[in-house]
Formats: structure tokens, C-alpha cells, sequence
């Protein structure tokens, strides 16, 4: 009976070991989620067509990446290269040259994140910038959410959605 239990016990480990290092399969069509984003996703020239909250209340954050409330940002077009360079260009002509990449890892899941460059910087050499939840991308549309806190250690996102320029 004892022989019996440890063969069935080294089965079940050597069960659970091959099935913990077998590929993950992925099962999704076009759309990609925050769980698996390619750099190459991005690449191209997005607009920014709204601005939406969830958690938050309309009005209630008045500057986002340390330039210009969230609505002014509608209308404004972002350019990324593949080789993470990239541009943003807000309706009123002002324009930000930005660092940008794709963070795998933390526990809030794939993020898109981007420094901001001023004339001599180079990207290495700036340790601030900002990461949004990454919520749906494929081929023509994006939604990137930004947590803001709003006490008791909870979030409001506000929610930036692009369509890619074709």
C-alpha cells in the first residue's frame, strides 16, 4: 500500500512539472491584451480621439504628464519608431519628444511607458517618466488607462483611446 501511494505521488509531481513548463498558448485574433504586447504594435502614428474616467469624476485631474489637462489632449497625433523614439504633438502645436517602451513585468501587467526628452538628453540618462495600463491594441485602435489614486489605496483610470492613422 505504501509502494503504491509514493508511485502515485512521484506520477501526480511529474504530472504537475510538465505541465507547469509546457508553452503557454495564444489563443486571442488580432486583438492583444495587456497580457502579451509586442513592441511592433505600436509602431506608426496614432491620434488620441477621447478621454474617458472611470473612478473619476470629469474635471477632477487638471494636468497629466506634467503638460496640459487630460482633454487637452484630444485631438493630438503620436508618432513611434521601432527603435523607440517618438513624438507627440498636441492640437495648439506643442510638441514633446518622447522614449518609449513596453514593460513586462510588475503585478498590474504589461504596461506602455515613455520618458520625456528636452534638447541633449539622452534616453539612458532620465529616470522619470509615466506608465499606463495597457488596455486593448490591434491594428487600428489602442486604449491606454492611467491610475490615478483616489485614497484608501484605490484607482481611477483615466482612459486614453487612439485609432491608428492608416
Amino acid at each position: 500500500m505504501k509502494k503504491i501511494f509514493q508511485t502515485s505521488i512521484a506520477i501526480l509531481a511529474l504530472a504537475f512539472i510538465f505541465s507547469a513548463c509546457s508553452t503557454p498558448q495564444n489563443t486571442n485574433s488580432g486583438t492583444t491584451s495587456s497580457s502579451s504586447v509586442s513592441r511592433g504594435k505600436f509602431v506608426g502614428t496614432w491620434t488620441l480621439t477621447n478621454v474617458s474616467y472611470d473612478g473619476l469624476v470629469a474635471g477632477a485631474v487638471q494636468n497629466v504628464f506634467d503638460q496640459a489637462p487630460p482633454e487637452a489632449f484630444v485631438g493630438s497625433t503620436w508618432k513611434f519608431t521601432n527603435s523607440g523614439n517618438g513624438i507627440y504633438t498636441l492640437t495648439n502645436g506643442t510638441s514633446q519628444t518622447i522614449f518609449w517602451s513596453v514593460f513586462n513585468g510588475g503585478t498590474t501587467g504589461t504596461q506602455f511607458q515613455f520618458k520625456k526628452l528636452y534638447e541633449g538628453d539622452k534616453a539612458k540618462n532620465v529616470q522619470e517618466g509615466y506608465r499606463l495600463d495597457i488596455g486593448v491594441i490591434d491594428n487600428t485602435t489602442m486604449t491606454l488607462r492611467s491610475p490615478v489614486a483616489i485614497g484608501n489605496g484605490a484607482n481611477g483610470y483615466i482612459i486614453y483611446s487612439f485609432t491608428k492613422a492608416q
